[in-house]
């Protein structure tokens, strides 16, 4: 009589190794804002993992290669919590509105991702841009048409994009290691709120607004 038992399938060789590296990852990502980099070595991470130090250098030659893959996958995670939150909103401004609320949520939620990429600027020096800028270079192009779209449309002043790119994610960044340093950060959605309102709407009243070029009159002849 045949066993009626189904069997799970076997992953991949491949899969095998993914998931593989997805674990040390995930554990390096801890241990790393937990002890911080120097107080993190590979024997730390193996006993944790219960593996032997030889697994681990079988994925990554040193320490540091396994530092900055961890803050790799901080990104990537990152990018994919946006994506997937974005995915199925049409309007461009609430596209803006929802990247902006899963941001804030993904760091608040796992502060020790905020520490990795504060680590990484403060102790490797020799690399010209961070992880994080490099990510964000990376998926510039996509907002600044987003941001083209809307001008073309009206909804938005006809100003270089490259400025709204900057300002608003400077804006958010700061927010980000704000609420990670003061550990008092509002609900993701009152933040958005806050953070869209001053952009979108600004500050000025009607009436000072008519006298805004005066401020910025005053404040080139600062610059000079």
């Amino acid at each position: 009589m045949k066993s009626t038992i189904k069997r799970k399938p076997r992953l991949a060789a491949s899969d095998l190794r993914d998931r593989r590296i997805e674990e040390i990852l995930d554990a390096a990502v801890h241990l790393f804002a937990e002890h911080g980099y120097a107080g993190t070595d590979t024997q730390l991470l193996a006993d944790h993992l219960q593996v032997g130090k030889g697994t681990l250098y079988r994925y990554f030659a040193s320490k540091q290669e396994l530092f900055l893959a961890a803050v790799d996958r901080v990104m990537r995670h990152l990018v994919q919590r946006v994506d997937a939150a974005i995915a199925d909103v049409i309007d461009p401004l609430q596209q803006i509105a929802v990247a902006i609320r899963t941001y804030l949520a993904f760091f608040a939620q796992h502060p020790e991702n905020v520490e990795l990429l504060i680590q990484e600027r403060a102790l490797i020096k020799d690399r010209k841009t961070t992880t994080y800028f490099q990510y964000r270079e990376a998926i510039s192009e996509r907002w600044l048409n987003l941001y083209r779209g809307l001008i073309a449309d009206g909804r938005l002043r006809d100003i270089p994009v490259e400025r709204i790119r900057d300002n608003m994610g400077n804006l958010v960044y700061g927010t980000m290691l704000t609420n990670y340093f003061t550990g008092k950060g509002q609900s993701y959605e009152n933040q958005t709120r806050d953070i869209l309102d001053i952009v979108f709407n600004g500050i000025f009243s009607e009436s000072e607004r008519k006298q805004q070029n005066k401020i910025f009159e005053v404040l080139k002849t600062l610059e000079n």
